[in-house]
Parts: C-alpha cells; structure tokens; sequence
C-alpha cells in the first residue's frame, strides 16, 4: 500500500533508531512489544525519572545526544471522568507541555517522521456517529474531559502545522477506547474498562454480593485491544504520509451495561450489579468512523471476549 501525500510507502530499517515516549504506559508499551515482535532491534526509551517530558531543556539536550531518526510519541497524562474533573490544570498543562516539547525538538534535531496519539475524545460530544474525522471542531466537546481533549486536538494542530510550514512529516492516530495489559486499574483515576474489572474482582475476592456501577448503563463505546493500536500504529508509520488524523478503532460497540456484564463474567464475580444513575454518563454514544484506516488496509484482529480474558490474565499476574 502505498502512502498518500504524494509520498512511497516508508521504507524502515529493521535497525532505525526509534524513540516511543511514554514506553512504560498502555499505548507505548504495547508499540514497544509489536515493534520487537516484527523485529526492530534499535527501540529507545526513558523513564520519567530518566527524562521529564514536560522538561524543555531536559528534552532538547536528550534529542540533541540520541538523534532519533522516528518517534512515536505515545506519553500523555491520562484519565478517566474523575480525574479530568479533579484536575483539569494537570490535564491541559502537563499533555501540551509534552507535545510540545518532544514535537518541536524532533523536528528541530533531524527526525525523519513522528506518529502523535490522541484520542477519540477530541469530537465534540454530540457528533455525527459514526465519528468520521471531518467532526473535528465541529461543535462543543464532552465537559468532562475538555481539558485533556484541547491539549490533544493541539497536538494534532502541531503536527499540522509543522508539516505546512516546515515540510515536516508527522502525522497523527486518534485511537478509541483502549484497554489491556499495562493499564491503569486505580479505583479513581482509571477508565471504565480497567474500573470494572478491579471492582468485580475486588468484590469477588471479598465475597461481595453486590457492585453499584456509576451511571445508567445505557452510554454506547467502542473498544479496542491495545496491540491491535499498536499494530496500526507501526503500520501507519510505515505507509501513512499526509495532513490529516487517522481514526483507529475496532468498528463494535458495545453498551457499558453489555461491557459490565462481560467483564462480570470473565472475572468471576456472582454477585448484583446496581446501577448509580446519579452519577455521570459521559458521551451518549461514541463510534469512531475508522473507514479511513480499512481503505489503507489495516483491520483489527481481538475480540472484545478474548481480550478482556488476556487483561484479566494479566491483572491477575501483577497484582500489588
């Protein structure tokens, strides 16, 4: 398949030097396991202690020493409703610093190409469903995570920008909802996936007979295993060139009530689940419109089922 924007399909060495912020996190830890698994042997990465992102100097001093020829700039301050309504200053702030900084420099010490990840919850919150990528600034976005949705949709402007003026090819991936191995299970700060599945363990563990789930149940999401992202990822870096942001998705959507029984079912738990319908639904309904990605021919390959089985799996085995 050949790349858009006039450009051929990216010809990478298996031994391209190839930084992925944020390697410790969901997305980037998944990117670095695909990327290993089709057999790219030069991967760099830092831990935060190693190198702060939000850091100007720290990051212009790292590119100017390491001179990747590619990123994949996956590191972000993420979370779910609770968070983004507890601290709207750190979501803003800390993810444009990021962007930021690891954008600029990049371009300004030589890198070849950059892969940014967004999210889907860039769209505003009563979009057209599915959610095509023409949405974008269409309308008002979901309250409860504007903050970390603005610092994004400026990430996707950068990137943008940098490709007008500069010539520069950096494209950006806006993922839906993303889960498995290496996700955050905080009872507070998680997202829904991750927060069910700790919460029915827990309560399987504790011989509960009962979970009370926030919201009604009736919100509509997509999911999508996060080595099927990572997958899309290295081939959009491979043979995707152009202006716009690519959709990433798995095309199913599945109910929260559907999605709590699943889950329910997979860890084990028989007790109740009562619905909470004070607190906070979120979006309505969120499908992303990946048509984009299929026509360039790439296509998700992990059930819902099997990969909730494999996150459990894996939460299970690192357990604190």
């Amino acid at each position: 398949m050949a790349a858009t924007d006039g450009a051929a399909a990216l010809k990478l060495e298996r031994t391209s030097k190839i930084f992925v912020a944020g390697h410790r996190g969901l997305v980037g830890s998944a990117v670095i396991r695909r990327l290993q698994n089709i057999g790219y042997t030069n991967l760099i990465f830092r831990s935060h202690s190693e190198l702060d992102l939000t850091n100007q100097c720290a990051v212009k001093t790292f590119f100017s020493i390491e001179r990747p020829e590619y990123v994949i700039l996956a590191a972000a301050k993420v979370g779910g409703i609770h968070a983004n309504n507890t601290y709207p200053a750190d979501f803003i702030t800390i993810n444009i610093q990021i962007q930021t900084n690891v954008i600029d420099y990049a371009y300004r010490y030589g890198v070849k190409k950059l892969v940014f990840l967004g999210s889907s919850c860039i769209y505003p919150k009563h979009a057209p469903q599915p959610i095509p990528e023409s949405a974008l600034l269409t309308g008002p976005l979901e309250p409860t995570n504007e903050w970390y949705a603005i610092a994004k949709i400026a990430g996707i402007k950068m990137c943008q920008a940098y490709r007008i003026q500069h010539k520069w090819d950096a494209i950006s991936a806006m993922p839906t909802n993303l889960y498995g191995p290496n996700d955050n299970f905080h009872p507070q700060n998680s997202h829904v996936l991750p927060a069910l599945m700790r919460r029915f363990h827990e309560a399987k563990i504790s011989g509960a007979k009962e979970v009370v789930v926030w919201g009604t149940g009736s919100p509509l999401r997509e999911f999508l295993h996060v080595d099927d992202l990572a997958d899309a990822v290295v081939f959009l870096l491979e043979n995707y060139s152009d202006f716009g942001h690519v959709n990433v998705g798995s095309g199913k959507e599945v109910s929260i009530k559907e999605l709590a029984e699943l889950v329910k079912e997979v860890v084990g738990f028989n007790g109740e689940l009562v619905w909470d319908s004070s607190k906070p639904d979120g979006t309505p309904r969120k499908l992303m419109d990946s048509s984009m990605l299929a026509k360039l021919g790439w296509e998700p390959k992990i059930s819902l089922r099997d990969g909730l089985v494999g996150t459990y799996q894996w939460y299970l085995n690192n357990l604190k």
